[in-house]
């Protein structure tokens, strides 16, 4: 038995289900919580779906979005949890997900087994390939809603089709989904032409530090700069694919200063760095081309120490 037919068997034994996905949550971790809670339901299911963090207002207009229950805690009891893009509990920021019977279902190739049942697939090219796969192997028909959600997570986690490993078959996910009512136009307008003017300002914040070295851009933001443009952590999402933008440019970071004076950091890569071996260094993870992870501050000692990893793994 593979681990799809395991996930199902655990499923198809169960009606009461909670869903989740990382803190932070990006387009993949919303749109495929979304598309499985509209599976499961097909399914006769019943399943509650939990975020620590509020959904990002670009994903807002999608599908079913109105039925994420924003909170820290696990409220009442369910007969399994199931954990989208999770490499451990503790990366959701739920507490009381360990008195539940877990599935993890991760694309990553830092994910880890911590769960009871555990899907695991680096070869997806996002999570919502394999909760596409997961309903069809349940025999759901794929509706426009449910194509919605997986089209702009598997969009959004691709980089618009730009990251590595982006292949034929990625391209023939896309299209059933759009077979199946999903509309790419109307989808990338949401994502790509709907950013607050705080976001517009922030980047200009980031941009006026951007630095150079070698083949590594690299570009920050304070707290004070948040404060000023009025932003949220959201509006910081994808600022990083402007410095990875510079032709010569392999790697690129976004340092943003944390409120409990740590540093974030949101790496991306053309495909020659692995840049989640840096991110596995520092306790992240995410993929080949994209990850992220989070150090202690403050903010110019924490760009020198991962500019000195970069360097030596990695030298120009």
């Amino acid at each position: 038995m593979d681990h799809l037919e395991q996930v199902l068997e655990q499923i198809e034994q169960r009606q009461d289900f909670l869903l989740t996905s990382h803190a932070r949550p990006d387009g993949d971790a919303i749109g495929s919580l979304l598309a499985l809670s509209g599976i499961l339901q097909a399914m006769g299911k019943t399943a509650e779906v939990i975020m620590s963090d509020p959904v990002p207002v670009i994903y807002k207009p999608l599908p079913y979005a109105d039925r994420i229950v924003h909170t820290s805690h696990v409220n009442g009891n369910h007969e399994a949890a199931i954990l989208l893009e999770c490499d451990s509990v503790q990366r959701s920021r739920i507490q009381g997900l360990e008195r539940c019977f877990l599935i993890s279902i991760d694309h990553h190739v830092t994910g880890k087994p911590f769960a009871a049942v555990n899907w695991i697939d680096p070869g997806a090219c996002a999570c919502a390939e394999m909760v596409y796969r997961l309903g069809k192997a349940a025999g759901v028909k794929i509706t426009p809603d449910i194509a919605t959600c997986l089209y702009t997570a598997v969009l959004t986690d691709t980089g618009s089709f730009s990251y590595a490993p982006t292949s034929a078959h990625t391209f023939d996910l896309a299209r059933q989904l759009v077979e199946d009512g999903a509309n790419p136009v109307r989808i990338a307008q949401s994502i790509y032409f709907s950013s607050p003017a705080s976001k517009m300002r922030l980047l200009g914040a980031a941009l006026s530090r951007l630095q150079l070295e070698g083949h590594t851009a690299w570009m920050s933001v304070t707290r004070e700069d948040m404060d000023r443009c009025q932003a949220l952590e959201e509006d910081c999402e994808g600022l990083v694919n402007y410095a990875l933008g510079i032709a010569g440019i392999e790697v690129a970071m976004f340092f943003r200063e944390l409120p409990d004076h740590r540093v974030r950091v949101s790496m991306r890569s053309k495909g020659a760095v692995n840049v989640s071996d840096v991110a596995a260094e520092f306790g992240g993870g995410g993929h080949q081309c994209a990850s992220g992870f989070a150090v202690h501050g403050p903010l110019p000692q924490a760009v020198e120490r991962i500019l000195r990893v970069i360097r030596d793994k990695f030298p120009s």
